[in-house]
């Protein structure tokens, strides 16, 4: 578990703030009323069921779809129509890694840096360490087509972090990925984190979330039922349970 319990208590401002936020899709709501703070430097992890709305509040969280109802802020800015530096504050890592399969991995990062304005040597110098990072240099100038789904997300990774972004939002993460890059994914997530980014992971790898993150997010049926540190929700009534028990034993009494 990540040791920032009261970031905010201590004066860190927030990365992510959702203020009453609802989203609509025609007569269906996907999310009721969510509101959440994140501060700067949290490793924050949203879980919930298929079809709890993890997946609208993520898009809402990047600018891909608007609230309904509601305002959502990231790194200080209006994500109902974001600018193109609040772009440039955000990435985003989708659970499916997209690649161009006739650029090179290296191709894709000059790419990626192009797109954020990044000077050719400032990309130069970083990407070299994100591909040492991710244990990329065998092979980043091959075709992606010719890459595995693990070396994919290594690569996606890597570009989305070309830019320093301040906030990270990662879709499940650790789907696809043998053991040695899931603990080089992890440690790259807790490592950004204690350096000042903030990351919002969306997962259903219970255990990830229990390892990593400094908070916890329970979403079910679009509403945010628990939020809290792991101590917090065993505090709270999960004393001895694991997270995945409790986890179970939440969105069962949502059902109820």
């Amino acid at each position: 578990m990540g040791g920032k319990t009261n970031l905010m208590a201590n004066g860190a401002g927030i990365a992510i703030q959702i203020d009453h936020v609802s989203k609509d899709y025609g007569s269906k709501r996907a999310v009721h009323e969510l509101t959440l703070e994140i501060p700067e430097g949290e490793l924050f992890a949203c879980l919930g069921p298929n079809g709890a709305g993890k997946t609208t509040t993520i898009k809402m969280i990047t600018g891909l779809l608007r609230p309904t109802i509601g305002h959502v802020h990231v790194a200080g800015f209006d994500m109902s129509s974001p600018s193109i530096d609040a772009r440039r504050s955000i990435s985003f890592v989708p659970d499916q890694p997209y690649l161009y399969d006739k650029l090179t991995g290296r191709d894709f990062m000059q790419f990626t840096a192009d797109i954020y304005g990044i000077s050719p040597e400032q990309a130069a110098e970083y990407g070299e360490e994100l591909i040492e990072t991710f244990e990329m240099t065998h092979y980043v100038d091959d075709l992606a087509e010719t890459y595995s789904h693990g070396m994919r997300q290594r690569l996606v990774f890597a570009a989305a972090l070309l830019h320093r972004p301040r906030v990270l939002i990662v879709d499940e993460p650790m789907v696809g990925l043998d053991p040695r890059s899931t603990r080089i994914v992890k440690d790259l997530l807790r490592r950004i984190t204690n350096e000042g980014t903030t990351v919002f992971m969306s997962t259903h790898t219970l255990n990830i979330a229990e390892e990593l993150a400094d908070r916890i997010g329970i979403i079910n049926h679009g509403r945010l039922v628990r939020l809290g540190t792991l101590e917090e929700l065993r505090y709270a009534g999960a004393d001895g349970l694991s997270l995945e028990e409790f986890f179970l034993q939440v969105t069962a009494e949502a059902e109820e």
